[in-house]
């Protein structure tokens, strides 16, 4: 068995961001046209008024004052209330691939590592932008890294997730060096016309550079012991997917996006402990 070590770390943030003052324009702005085009039914009590957002109620709620995204523009017009991204053909890279590699040349540099010596390509996000191919294998070839990659999505715990099925592997012997990288555009799941979660989630990318602690020299984050726990709850949700149009699902429905009900008492999603010490 190998002992293991986080060596290298990179980040990617988009240059765009949105305070709360400037989405509380824009929801409020979408509740009132909400508000009069359902007037008659929200009068006969057979739909709910959508009450405002305020700045005060999302950092008492989440402590939150700005995200990050991709696109402002979209998400902050009242009438469309979600990103407008760029056409892409299947030639260009992806938007997950192209947001994962500049993390991930930060990681390897710091870490003082090239392609050659990574092994493996883990790709772990609560959300793919497509099924197949694999965001992972994407990655690994724009990084011309040999070896092997592949996908994993555990919901808001799939960065540690990813960490863990690393060092696992490390630690067996399998490889040697991993590459974990988590690129998250939550910007295009959220519901942004929902007030209970409308001011969450922003885009960005994270990666690892995983390797064996054998006598390292340079600073590094040693992995002491990870420990992983699920547990079920449907206070988060999201129904979209393939199934959909097959159960002539295709309007526009706010359960296909990420929904959350944080006044029901249940346990949340998934939950991750990991145990780490600096070294030098």
């Amino acid at each position: 068995m190998y002992s293991t070590a986080i060596t290298g770390s990179g980040v990617f943030t988009p240059e765009h961001s949105i305070t709360n003052d400037e989405l509380v324009v824009a929801f409020n702005t979408h509740a009132d046209l909400f508000n009069a085009e359902n007037a008659d039914a929200i009068l006969a009590g057979t739909m709910v008024e959508k009450p405002y957002s305020s700045s005060e109620f999302i950092f008492a709620a989440s402590g939150i004052e700005r995200r990050y995204v991709l696109d402002k523009l979209g998400v902050l017009d009242p009438v469309r209330m979600y990103p407008k991204m760029p056409d892409q053909s299947d030639d260009d890279p992806s938007l997950m691939a192209e947001m994962a590699v500049d993390a991930a040349l930060q990681a390897m540099a710091q870490a003082g590592k090239s392609a050659d010596d990574i092994d493996a390509v883990i790709c772990a996000a609560s959300n793919h932008e497509r099924a197949y191919h694999a965001i992972a294998v994407e990655i690994q070839n724009l990084l011309k890294i040999d070896g092997f990659a592949f996908d994993m999505n555990v919901a808001c715990s799939s960065a540690t997730f990813g960490i863990q099925m690393a060092t696992d592997m490390i630690k067996s012997g399998s490889i040697s060096t991993a590459l974990v990288v988590c690129p998250e555009i939550c910007s295009a799941h959220l519901e942004w016309r929902d007030r209970d979660c409308h001011f969450i989630f922003g885009d960005a990318a994270t990666a690892l550079l995983i390797e064996r602690d054998e006598e390292l020299q340079t600073p590094h984050f040693k992995i002491k012991s990870t420990k992983l726990a699920t547990q079920f709850s449907n206070n988060i949700r999201n129904n979209n997917g393939f199934l959909r149009r097959t159960r002539d699902q295709m309007d526009d429905r706010h359960d296909m996006q990420f929904m959350q009900n944080g006044r029901r008492s249940q346990p949340v999603d998934a939950t991750h402990s990991a145990n780490f010490s600096a070294g030098v």
